[in-house]
């Protein structure tokens, strides 16, 4: 096996437990590794000289050179390790109690389930597996085969299409890993609202499962309100903003397929009044403009859009983008008004993202408190020693 030596004192994220091991980290590779191999991590000098610290996989084409496998030195990385790892990701959403019961679930949340590069994602009885890594590609059929023991599910589908493969050095690759397409839609029931879910062509899995929790927040402060949900993708928290009794939900998103899937989910659900229903395939800066212009009001704005800022040099270039929409939304909402505003960017953290929200009121001219911070459902956990899962973040925002 080879072996990635490490500079000196770069061993210290790594004793914190931290899975990531990056470029500038690297004094040389001893031996030699293809893509996805496995490495002994061993400290350069020091303390700790000459020491296998973890065992992770080698990346040579990544900024990020090696994702750790295992803290243990003795572990070894094989088929075994992953019918483990897998397991125990299950289990824990098991022992869940406001996780039982979910048609859809995540079920592996990549380096917070101690499998670094891996999702998975459970819609009933059909899986769907993200591998987005140099390390966990190579090991896509021991995953593919550890999903299927510990779940017993019918079909498991790769889509292993998502952009940051590329900086891996990995080609996108999707199909049919075990089982067969369905003959029908996949249909998912979340808190009472059935939802058709696009696992071939829909966004990351083919469903926004983190929002979760956040969607049925808003049913529960929805009654009577009028609603204006941006970047709708395909109605989640529309419809469960119908669900929860409001009086009109305008729905934006500037993908007809996607509002046509949502126009298909509110079908699903005779027990929503349709008629308080409004679809805009639009740009929404552009729609948001033409609503302040046009003197709309709403009593409850969501603004869930999608990763402004993919990485740390996207930044500031997203902070523009979060804080426009931000303006628009609060310039939009009625005296005693609610904004539910999020971000899914990792270069955009929790405190930045509060600062752009504060930034956006002032120049909105309104006074603003947060009422409710909001975050990933239970399914998609933060390890301790790895802040960077903690993507999505959220605020629910009154204003007077």
């Amino acid at each position: 096996m080879a072996k990635l030596i490490l500079r000196p004192g770069k061993e210290k994220s790594l004793l914190r437990r931290h899975p990531w091991i990056f470029e500038g980290s690297v004094d040389h590779l001893e031996g030699r590794a293809r893509p996805g191999d496995t490495v002994d991590i061993v400290a350069g000098a020091g303390r700790y000289a000459g020491e296998v610290l973890a065992k992770g996989a080698w990346s040579p084409s990544s900024q990020i050179r090696a994702r750790v496998w295992s803290f243990d030195p003795a572990e070894s990385i094989d088929d075994a390790f992953f019918k483990r790892r897998v397991a125990a990701a299950v289990a824990r959403r098991a022992a869940l109690p406001e996780l039982r019961g979910q048609d859809g679930l995540r079920l592996i949340h990549a380096e917070s389930d101690g499998l670094p590069g891996v999702i998975a994602d459970q819609y009933g009885d059909t899986v769907v597996v993200q591998l987005t890594s140099a390390g966990a590609d190579k090991w896509r059929e021991a995953i593919a085969g550890a999903l299927q023991k510990a779940t017993g599910c019918a079909r498991l589908y790769d889509r292993s299409d998502s952009e940051v493969r590329a900086r891996e050095g990995l080609e996108p690759v999707t199909g049919w890993l075990r089982g067969e397409a369905p003959e029908g839609d996949i249909l998912i029931a979340e808190n009472g609202v059935r939802m058709k879910v696009d696992i071939v062509g829909g966004h990351k899995t083919g469903f926004y499962l983190d929002q979760r929790d956040n969607r049925l927040a808003l049913r529960d402060i929805a009654a009577g309100r009028r609603v204006l949900n941006c970047f709708c993708y395909t109605g989640g928290f529309s419809l469960q903003a119908l669900a929860g009794g409001a009086s009109q939900v305008i729905s934006v998103d500037s993908s007809e397929p996607a509002l046509t899937t949502a126009r298909a989910n509110l079908a699903l659900n005779p027990q929503l009044e349709s008629a308080r229903a409004e679809w805009r395939c639009a740009n929404v800066f552009e729609e948001l403009r033409r609503l302040r212009e046009a003197g709309e009001g709403f009593d409850l704005v969501v603004l869930d859009p999608p990763k402004f800022a993919p990485s740390a040099s996207h930044v500031e270039r997203a902070a523009r983008a979060y804080k426009d929409i931000n303006l628009g939304g609060f310039k939009l909402l009625k005296p005693g008004g609610l904004l539910a505003t999020y971000s899914c960017s990792g270069g955009i953290g929790v405190e930045l993202f509060q600062s752009i929200v504060a930034g956006a009121a002032c120049d909105a001219g309104r006074d603003a408190r947060i009422v409710r911070r909001l975050q990933g459902a239970a399914d998609h956990p933060v390890a301790l020693a790895f802040p960077e899962g903690e993507y999505l973040k959220g605020l629910l925002v009154q204003v007077d």
